[in-house]
């Protein structure tokens, strides 16, 4: 006869003491925080560089010699 199959999960057991890799607590909120704050600030600059480029080069091509008009930087030919 077949025995029934165990309704209990698997879970993570949970050790009583820290390793010697674990990070306090502090370090942990620490970490997260550089995280954020690097993936805000990377966000942040990817809008300014595809907003900021084109007008950055018009302010280059016009400060350049010779000094075109900007009707010149802006047509195709």
């Amino acid at each position: 006869m077949a025995s029934k199959a165990s309704l209990k999960g698997k879970g993570k057991v949970a050790k009583s003491g820290r390793g010697g890799s674990a990070a306090a607590p502090d370090e942990r909120t620490a970490v997260k925080c550089v995280k954020v704050w690097s993936t805000w600030a990377m966000k942040k600059a990817k809008v300014a560089a595809q907003y900021g480029f084109i007008p950055l080069i018009i302010v280059v091509g016009m400060n350049s010699d010779p000094k075109p008009s900007l009707y010149q930087l802006l047509s195709p030919i």
